[in-house]
């Protein structure tokens, strides 16, 4: 094995450079290590960065405080990455940087915090995770970079980290969500409940799941394809010089300084003002949202990075909202195998900003009422929108009661998922504008075919559903622009 100076962080990244092409198989070959050593249990988190430490680095895996290689201030991190479409990258996971302690004073200086200490300069190796592969020592190292967030960045994480330890700070550890800031996150740890909880330091002293500081997975999908594999060039952004950061939040100079001289023009107006057709087709309000903020889309590199999400809401003359919100389909056989801490939609809301832009009917046209980022409450999430999901997986399992009922149109089949009215904050109905239900004696209705359902776990064929999102209960979250 070719030495390193351990004292300097670019000889140390050259080192680790020799890793690109390799897999884990081939390191442990180097080292010279028992082939039935342990690294490949894929139950054992950590195991691969373990190997890179132990089997490349030479040093014992530990868990101490200060960065791995502290005397050039190196903190190692080994990610997995996978590919998708156009030649890119999405993060495997999100970025574990230290874990957060309840059990004495949080320091609001960022700079001195141990999160920083230990993290502002992080050498990433990023594996290939090729699920096909049996052995994950199979799996091909691809990037190995130092990396500290550019200073556009830093200002936000400042914000984001300031987010997190006010809110432990006042005694409200048990409700962090990533969903609360942007690219610097508080991700739970625990194998088990059992284990996950610990004490807080400040009052009311309630136990809260053990967390860590962590850079998002849309962040770090971010920072792998634009500042490590270089695959993309940096995207249009909504803020072009970070020191308007310095004296205000994100939140406030969307809010604030790019939307609010906008409230109260219609959207004739505003098509006027931002130099579009008038049409009143279902995307002009997006586009208008979207040109009041300066970009062309969703794209923008700060919702990129952050997983915001906007959503325009019209809300009509009898003041309630036009449409549902809805979320991916899910299989029915598929969805009961999931725990609720790692099901798509309990990450989708743990992980996701919403831009709500809001347009309020006014004779003919639509005013423009105002914008609120918003990420739902934890207790919401963890209390109401779980006991929704239970009952869903519940009624999946025990087989949906499905009641064919005679109408004008001819038959529709009645089920006893959870109803808006049911007043869980989700509902669940179908996600295809065409219906199929196929019975075990070949009996079947609906205005579509087999590609409009999936397969219950009793056997019958039922129209594809997903989770909607109440829209009485987002009318109450956007009751502070009244």
């Amino acid at each position: 094995m070719i030495a390193y100076d351990k004292t300097d962080a670019k000889s140390i990244e050259t080192y680790a450079k020799r890793l690109v092409g390799h897999t884990f198989s081939d390191v442990i070959k180097w080292a010279e290590v028992s082939s039935d050593y342990t690294y490949n249990k894929k139950s054992r988190k950590g195991g691969l960065g373990n190997l890179i430490e132990e089997c490349y680095f030479g040093y014992a895996a530990n868990g101490r405080s200060e960065a791995d290689f502290s005397e050039a201030g190196v903190e190692l991190k080994v990610t997995p990455i996978e590919t998708r479409k156009k030649g890119q990258y999405a993060a495997g996971e999100r970025l574990v940087l230290t874990m957060i302690s309840y059990k004495e004073p949080i320091t609001h200086d960022f700079e001195n915090s141990h999160m920083w200490q230990k993290s502002q300069l992080l050498l990433i190796v990023c594996y290939l995770r090729d699920r096909s592969l049996k052995d994950n020592l199979l799996y091909e190292i691809q990037y190995a970079s130092l990396f500290t967030p550019p200073e556009k960045d830093l200002v936000i994480i400042r914000n984001d980290y300031e987010i997190i330890v006010s809110k432990i700070e006042r005694g409200l550890a048990q409700e962090l969500s990533e969903s609360d800031t942007m690219y610097l996150g508080a991700c739970t740890k625990g194998a088990t409940a059992a284990t996950s909880f610990v004490p807080q330091f400040y009052p009311p002293y309630i136990p809260a799941k053990r967390r860590a500081y962590c850079y998002k997975q849309s962040y770090m999908t971010y920072v792998i394809n634009t500042y490590i594999a270089q695959k993309s060039k940096e995207q249009e952004a909504i803020i072009e010089n970070p020191k308007v950061l310095r004296k205000t939040s994100f939140e406030r100079y969307l809010i604030e300084y790019k939307l609010a001289h906008f409230v109260g023009k219609t959207d004739k107006e505003l098509c006027h003002i931002l130099n579009r057709e008038y049409n009143g087709n279902k995307a002009q309000w997006i586009d208008l949202t979207y040109r009041m903020l300066g970009i062309k889309s969703n794209s923008a590199e700060e919702f990129v990075k952050a997983n915001i999400v906007v959503k325009t809401i019209r809300i009509e003359s009898d003041g309630k909202i036009r449409e549902n919100m809805s979320f991916p389909a899910f299989k029915y056989k598929e969805i009961i195998k999931e725990n609720w801490d790692d099901c798509e939609l309990h990450q989708y809301f743990s992980e996701t900003k919403f831009l709500f832009a809001v347009f309020e009917k006014d004779g003919d046209c639509y005013r423009f009422k105002g914008a609120k980022l918003w990420n739902m409450p934890y207790k919401d999430l963890e209390e109401t929108v779980r006991q929704g999901w239970q009952r869903t997986i519940d009624t999946i399992r025990k087989g949906p009661k499905l009641t064919p009922k005679m109408q004008k149109d001819g038959y529709v089949v009645l089920n006893d998922f959870l109803k808006e009215s049911d007043d869980v904050i989700i509902h669940v109905r179908p996600h295809t504008k065409k219906s199929y239900y196929l019975f075990p004696d070949g009996t079947h209705y609906g205005n579509g075919t087999l590609a409009n359902a999936n397969e219950l776990p009793d056997g019958r064929w039922m129209t594809t559903m997903s989770f909607w999102l109440n829209s009485s209960y987002v009318l109450k979250q956007l009751q502070s622009l009244d």
